[in-house]
């Protein structure tokens, strides 16, 4: 039914299957997915208003915080239209314009978020390793120079993928595995030679999933070298809070992550909804959670929230 067997040309479109065996329930499937958009959107929108509003919060935490609250906006923006038209007017169909301009967002927004963590555990480190240069080194040029050299590198690190994908026939069914396009997903309707691909696939792999959390936790021995030198108990319990809201944060990307990954790896033979369920847990944790933490573990966000909400009812 959705075979397409034009064979000399790129497809017209692509087919999106959403979650296989549970097609007559999807309108109650829509429901969390709604709940979590909406807890997202909201969410990452309250982060960025209360640290704009908030004069207190204008310092280099507080903006690598929007940094990843704007890029958690713009991986949940990047799904919502295809999933969310899927589960509630059955639209499978996507223009291959459109799935590759997906692909091109989520990639970049994922690689983001890896990112933008790796630029706050920095922060974290400068803060307590050295306190007395933070000020002086983490300036507000500083932070907008990192912001700019995150874009330009996942920018950058995305497009030649997909100049690899757009040069080989699509051959095969056109039918996708998710409810929105991913890039290895797609690779698998190729039918030609895909050796470059996987070999800059795996360069990419190396590049950022691997080297980023990496570097984080060297950061982090490095930050739990210098609290373990400091004799007040009170000190190190402080030094650790302070950091909670980024672990937590770092574990809810990089789980989701690993688990996606050793899916597609090692269980290959398992039902498609399990691998439907970890893709898609893995694209929305980040944007859900990341602002509920920041809220609940960071005591100026939790104020700030409070006023901004005590402000509106006055008004």
């Amino acid at each position: 039914m959705f075979q397409i067997t034009n064979t000399t040309q790129d497809p017209i479109f692509f087919i999106l299957t959403g979650f296989p065996g549970f097609e007559a329930s999807h309108v109650w499937i829509s429901i969390p997915f709604c709940c979590f958009y909406t807890i997202s959107i909201m969410g990452n929108i309250t982060i960025l208003g209360v640290i704009h509003a908030e004069p207190s919060l204008h310092q280099p935490m507080y903006l690598f915080l929007s940094m990843l609250a704007l890029t958690d906006l713009g991986l949940t923006l990047t799904t919502l239209p295809t999933v969310m038209q899927l589960l509630w007017f059955n639209v499978q169909e996507i223009s291959f314009e459109a799935c590759f301009a997906q692909i091109f967002f989520i990639h970049t927004f994922s690689f983001m978020e890896s990112s933008v963590l790796l630029a706050m555990s920095y922060d974290r480190y400068m803060a307590i390793c050295r306190p007395l240069h933070y000020a002086s080194v983490l300036t507000n040029e500083t932070i907008g120079k990192i912001g700019l050299a995150i874009l330009c590198r996942c920018i950058l690190a995305v497009l030649p993928s997909l100049f690899l994908l757009k040069r080989l026939p699509f051959c095969r069914s056109h039918l996708l595995s998710h409810s929105y396009c991913l890039h290895q997903d797609m690779i698998r309707l190729v039918c030609a030679d895909i050796r470059l691909n996987s070999w800059y696939g795996f360069a990419l792999v190396l590049l950022i999933i691997v080297l980023d959390p990496v570097l984080i936790v060297l950061s982090y021995a490095m930050i739990l070298k210098s609290v373990l030198s400091v004799t007040s108990m009170v000190e190190r319990l402080r030094a650790f809070n302070n950091c909670l809201s980024h672990i937590l944060a770092v574990l809810v990307l990089y789980i989701p992550m690993v688990g996606v990954s050793m899916t597609h790896r090692f269980a290959k033979h398992t039902s498609p909804l399990v691998h439907v369920i970890m893709a898609n847990i893995y694209l929305l944790a980040p944007p859900v959670m990341n602002p509920i933490i920041y809220s609940v573990k960071t005591k100026q966000i939790r104020q700030g929230i409070i006023r901004f909400l005590s402000h509106r009812n006055r008004h």
